[in-house]
């Protein structure tokens, strides 16, 4: 495991392969300032090495990375653990048909079942099963640990820092909830 060394116990900072691409373009391309590509290239990288490592738990409770945020989605909006397709759909950031098969893959599976909407005849619910429940909560302990060894070579103030520093790229990224916008009085 590659550690990041301390400024005050040793003068340099590993380089990581972002790092030998960018004096790659550095050389060849001077005029240009690359130090964006430092950013997104490495989010971009640890996202490619995340997946994986990730992946590997949610597989051992007979989860794809899609089924656990599904089942997580429900459980976290607390009992009765149900929501409308709309609602999972857009707190995923999915299309309705890709929820729609999504649901039914997981209907099969016994983790969550449709019941009707009683506030719209036409509509349905998707409700965690008990199944579902005790799948997500034993996945997601082991999910927490695995992210926390994923971590461990970061201190809690690292974390901390980097965690406010993603959240400001995030919020500049994403489109503002509307209910999170000031009304208008």
């Amino acid at each position: 495991m590659h550690r990041r060394k301390s400024m005050k116990k040793q003068a340099f900072i590993e380089q990581d392969a972002v790092d030998r691409i960018l004096c790659q373009w550095a050389r060849e391309r001077p005029d240009l300032d690359v130090s964006p590509m430092g950013i997104i290239g490495r989010i971009s990288r640890i996202e490619r090495l995340l997946d994986p490592r990730l992946v590997s738990v949610f597989r051992k409770f007979g989860l794809e990375r899609w089924s656990f945020d599904v089942l997580a989605s429900l459980r976290r909006s607390g009992p009765p653990y149900e929501l409308t397709p709309t609602q999972l759909f857009s707190s995923l950031m999915l299309t309705s048909g890709a929820i729609t098969y999504r649901i039914d893959e997981m209907v099969k599976k016994g983790f969550v079942m449709r019941t009707p909407d009683p506030e719209d005849r036409r509509g349905q619910r998707i409700r965690l099963t008990d199944l579902g429940q005790e799948t997500l909560d034993a996945a997601l302990a082991a999910h927490v640990m695995n992210e926390s060894r994923i971590l461990e070579h970061l201190s809690v103030e690292e974390r901390t820092h980097l965690s406010s520093l993603l959240r400001q790229l995030l919020l500049g990224l994403e489109p503002s909830p509307i209910s999170s916008r000031p009304t208008e009085e």
